[in-house]
């Protein structure tokens, strides 16, 4: 799976190919959720507060991008990473 972000310790990756909805997998330690681009709500899994805070802060500021990235995916294009949260 594809690493696309890294910051604070969070990995935000992708897979190709991947089911819909539009989504992203972000890892903090050993904890995981899985994020609706669209509508930027949890999936699955869970993140500590404040990780999963700074995940949407990140996602708001780049929900196009994530877009463009998801596009990429599911037709097996190569993917960009996406700046981090400074």
């Amino acid at each position: 799976m594809p690493e696309i972000s890294r910051f604070y310790g969070i990995v935000i990756r992708m897979y190709f190919d991947d089911h819909p909805p539009p989504h992203f997998h972000a890892k903090y330690g050993n904890d995981e959720a899985i994020i609706n681009i669209n509508t930027l709500a949890i999936i699955s899994g869970k993140l500590p507060p404040r990780a999963l805070g700074l995940v949407m802060e990140w996602a708001a500021l780049y929900q196009s991008e994530l877009k463009e990235v998801w596009e990429k995916a599911v037709n097996l294009q190569p993917l960009h990473k996406i700046d981090p949260l400074k």
